[in-house]
């Protein structure tokens, strides 16, 4: 039996691709440096997990599996090389997992977890047993990864080191074409023309998916057109973009109510020969950046041949994904919620929703933020500073290193974001998050935001408020 190791395995990423090997029937085991709530839950399923990494947990005979994250000194690794074993980007283990399925491939700088955990939870809700690999707990179906019996595999397709380039979707829906992961790319046209690269992937005859209301995804959607790709634009400015475009279709997002626990909306699809269906969104998280995700997410299931109004009615009961907008406690009235927004434009959308929500309680909207990486806090500084003022108060924390070191941006801290006023820079983690909760007053929510570990700290306020 072929067995595959993945060093890494508890990364979100890298544990999804497990289960969905696993469950195709392969041999798995993996290694990471920490147990977690994720190492064990993949051990009660069978797969041998190794805590600490070291080349004696490597079988000779294993394909080894490593993200970019993943460094050349691992020790690991570093065997497997020298050994002349094969070794896979997890990119490429997911594209092993999709052969034979109607790929469903969510990219963009930020919303492709919610957008694909949408589109899981719709098609799960639909009876269509869809397989699934998503970088958060689907609430609803208590994971981010599954191996179904139907034809439909949904996935994030992870543009921050090119892997996405390693997938032949039949629907690529793009959310957003907005620079990020220079530090990767180096310039902001190597990062479009990987999205032109990718548009290139789709199986013949496949379908773009494209957001009108993002500029780059837009553009990105015209060239497509031009190239004699498929493409159906999405969005609250669809019907503008088809109408410049010949032979596109449009799904199109008029929102009709919004509120602190939701959105209503009514969705119209015209096709490339005039063809229209039409249907009414009820979503039940709030935010307009989320009713055009499942804007996207209805374009990708009627290309599938899902019903337009059972596609929204399934969209609809989205019940949101780990760590998006993620309700952590309410102590004391206190409401703590914790979201993985780390560029400025979702951070931007996030502060909005839950200004809303604020407004709805009669509290403020307190913000404890960790920047993730150094070169992408140095490349969006002001942005992010503007974004966090809008919060009555944020306090920001040290930059979480991910692959980056502090060496290599002597002059990029946490403090760049703060501007004198209502963004405050505290060193220290924990400090940080002791601060906010000092200020907290009942009727306040209550935000931890970024990639990193600031998600801990959600505990931390939680329990300092309600002492």
């Amino acid at each position: 039996m072929t067995q595959f190791h993945l060093i890494g395995i508890g990364g979100a990423g890298m544990s999804v691709v497990a289960e969905l090997l696993a469950q195709s029937g392969f041999e798995v085991r993996g290694s990471d440096a920490r147990a977690s709530a994720v190492t064990e839950a993949l051990e009660q399923q069978g797969i041998k997990v190794y805590i600490g990494q070291a080349a004696e947990n490597v079988d000779p005979q294993a394909i080894v599996v490593v993200s970019s994250a993943i460094k050349d000194a691992n020790p690991e690794l570093a065997c497997a090389r020298a050994r002349g074993q094969r070794i896979l980007h997890r990119s490429q283990a997911l594209a092993l997992a999709s052969e034979g399925k109607d790929f469903v491939a969510v990219a963009g700088a930020h919303g492709k977890t919610t957008t694909s955990g949408m589109l899981a939870q719709a098609f799960s809700s639909l009876g269509l047993e869809p397989s699934f690999a998503v970088g958060g707990t689907v609430s609803a179906l208590g994971t981010g990864g599954h191996l179904g019996n139907g034809s439909m595999l949904v996935a994030e397709a992870d543009e921050s080191d090119g892997s996405f380039l390693n997938y032949h979707p039949r629907v690529e829906v793009v959310l957003n074409v907005e620079p990020d992961h220079l530090d990767h790319y180096g310039t902001r046209e190597a990062f479009e023309q990987a999205f032109v690269d990718f548009s290139q992937r789709l199986v013949p005859g496949g379908l773009l998916v494209a957001c009108a209301d993002d500029a780059g995804s837009r553009a990105l959607g015209v060239a497509a057109a031009k190239a004699g790709k498929r493409v159906t634009f999405f969005g609250l400015t669809a019907l503008e973009a088809k109408a410049k475009v010949p032979g596109c279709a449009s799904a199109q997002l008029t929102i009709t109510s919004r509120s602190a626990t939701g959105t209503q909306a009514s969705l119209e699809f015209v096709g490339p020969n005039g063809e229209r269906g039409q249907a009414q969104l009820n979503l039940h998280t709030p935010g307009d950046h989320v009713a055009v995700d499942a804007c996207g997410a209805w374009a990708a299931g009627i290309e599938l041949g899902v019903d337009f109004q059972q596609m929204a009615d399934a969209l609809s009961t989205f019940a949101g994904t780990g760590r998006r907008f993620e309700k952590r406690g309410e102590p004391r009235g206190v409401e703590v919620v914790d979201d993985y927004a780390h560029h400025p434009t979702e951070v931007e959308a996030l502060l909005s929703a839950a200004r809303e929500v604020a407004d709805a309680r009669g509290g403020r909207l307190l913000v404890l933020f960790q920047p993730h990486l150094f070169s992408r806090t140095r490349n969006f500084a002001q942005r992010f500073s503007a974004a966090l003022a809008k919060a009555d108060k944020s306090i920001v924390i040290d930059i979480y290193p991910a692959r980056e070191t502090q060496a290599d941006f002597p002059q990029v801290t946490s403090a760049l974001l703060a501007n004198g006023t209502n963004v405050q820079y505290v060193s220290g983690r924990e400090a940080g998050a002791l601060q906010l909760a000092g200020e907290a007053k009942p009727g306040d929510l209550v935000l931890t935001v970024g990639a990193g570990d600031v998600t801990e700290l959600a505990n931390v306020i939680i329990d300092a408020i309600g002492e």
